[in-house]
């Protein structure tokens, strides 16, 4: 006996929105998206049951955005909700979805989100839209939207904040760091590697009419430093960080086999087969630091609850916020940066965009242009924090033949497994540390603004600690990972 179609989870209509000349609003994009989603699955939008907007967090927006959407769209009988921040949250949203749906809780609902940074920018040139919060619009008198999704707490804590390690420009170059020391090769040799596998990135966002950047940049434009591509943390340059000032929206209409049947749609759908999500600790307490048990868990999870091995996936769009989470999202799966496959369908977020908490959402809408285009399977991580919040997704172009239609993966053994293997850390020190971790962060003039480490003390506790400010100038173009220095004080505590 078959699934019952009406517990079968398709992603029907998608739709992405992109200004480059106007000042637009992060409810504008969202509801551009949302049109193009309905052109493309005609009929589904008046059906939806819920909408959940991905929090904006590089933009101005409601604390109700989607409850704006849903009266711009004329879906005042739709719960809404907004999620919490991090990149994980599209593809979290998508799980939960996909789970109610074969639970037979929900039957249709619209995923969306938006970010207005280029516009923010250009509008008040003053703003730091690292900062911003995403709801700060002035004279919004709504009921702020239900928030649902992963927690934030844990993400840091009193070390890399008494440090002063928060930016992810900062942080995710203290794991890359590991990855280059262990291989021997210096920041710059090691950023020309990085290099070869974002070029190809680029090629890709160069044919895709949404990127941000439709250039197809050579490993060497991408590596050198000049004066359009500073280095910003050792061993990055500017076209290594994703780029946010972006204006970019998405929208994803979910519904079940049944319903796309009855709108004559079926040859439109594509299926979510499984799902998985995990969480890893706060960076100073992970025993590798270019390492993410979570992402190994939560991938190995859905494709086993695919019922699938890595060589029956046909695409990936992992997340690539930086160089490194595109190396231990496809290292934890035993996927080769090389593999004729790819690694991105968008072409990565230095080169597409990368539109906040939001580019999952682009990622999806990518594997289901492709899965319609050319069938097979294909393999979506999303990100959170600081290589924190980990969800999986596994997409076809065909429904499952066995088992059921959409399994969202029970991982939580997995999760209390890599919670105990959390290490200790101290707020303050005295004495010699091994540097497991660390980066030089240079200032706009290319001078060295700071150098903090992670460092293990000789009783296993690490510590997070800034070097001390006469020996900043020496440490252009070094790693300092695999040394031993001497760590003094708190809050923060030096290294010298």
């Amino acid at each position: 006996m078959g699934t019952d179609p009406e517990r079968v989870p398709v992603v029907v209509g998608i739709g992405q929105s992109i200004e480059r000349d106007a000042i637009v609003s992060v409810a504008l994009l969202a509801e551009r998206a949302v049109r193009e989603a309905e052109k493309d699955a005609p009929g589904v939008l008046p059906k939806v049951e819920r909408i959940s907007f991905v929090a904006p967090s590089f933009s101005r927006s409601s604390a109700a955005p989607a409850s704006e959407l849903a009266a711009r769209l004329g879906l005042g009988n739709a719960a809404c909700e907004v999620s919490t921040a991090g990149g994980n949250s599209p593809q979290w949203l998508m799980n939960r979805a996909c789970a109610e749906i074969a639970a037979g809780r929900l039957r249709t609902t619209l995923l969306c989100g938006a970010e207005a940074t280029r516009s923010l920018r250009l509008a008040e040139p003053d703003a730091d839209f690292l900062r911003l919060s995403g709801a700060e619009a002035e004279n919004d008198d709504r009921p702020a939207d239900p928030v649902v999704g992963t927690p934030l707490a844990g993400l840091v804590e009193a070390a890399e904040i008494e440090a002063r390690l928060l930016r992810p420009a900062d942080i995710y170059p203290v794991f890359e760091s590991a990855r280059a020391a262990r291989s021997g090769a210096a920041p710059a040799q090691w950023r020309e590697r990085l290099a070869v596998f974002l070029a190809r990135g680029s090629a890709i966002a160069a044919a895709n009419p949404m990127a941000w950047f439709q250039t197809a940049y050579s490993p060497a434009q991408i590596a050198t430093p000049s004066a359009s591509n500073r280095l910003t943390a050792e061993p990055y340059t500017k076209r290594m960080n994703s780029f946010a000032q972006v204006d970019l929206g998405s929208a994803l209409l979910v519904t079940n086999l049944a319903a796309a049947r009855a709108l004559g749609l079926q040859d439109r759908c594509v299926f979510a087969w499984a799902g998985a999500s995990n969480r890893d600790v706060a960076p100073a307490r992970r025993p590798v630091l270019d390492a993410s048990p979570a992402i190994r868990a939560a991938g190995r999870a859905s494709l086993a609850a695919a019922g699938l091995g890595l060589d029956a996936i046909d695409c990936f769009d992992l997340y690539s916020c930086f160089p490194i989470a595109v190396e231990v999202g496809a290292g934890e799966i035993g996927l080769s940066l090389d593999d004729p496959r790819g690694w991105t369908l968008t072409g990565g977020m230095s080169f597409f965009g990368g539109p906040g908490n939001n580019y999952t959402s682009h990622g999806i809408a990518a594997a289901v242009l492709r899965l319609r285009e050319r069938g097979g399977i294909a393999y979506v991580s999303g990100n959170g924090g600081f290589l924190s919040k980990h969800s999986i997704g596994i997409y076809a172009a065909r429904p499952r033949e066995q088992g059921a239609a959409f399994v969202l993966a029970d991982t939580d053994r997995e999760q209390q497994a890599i919670d105990a293997a959390a290490l200790p850390v101290t707020l303050e020190a005295e004495g010699r540390a091994r540097v497991v971790g660390g980066t030089v962060v240079y200032g706009r003039d290319g001078g060295v603004e700071a150098a903090p480490i992670i460092a293990e003390l000789a009783d296993g506790r690490r510590v997070v600690a800034r070097a001390a400010p006469e020996r900043l100038a020496s440490l252009a173009g070094r790693s300092v990972v695999g040394e031993t220095v001497e760590v003094r004080g708190a809050h923060p505590p030096i290294w010298s």
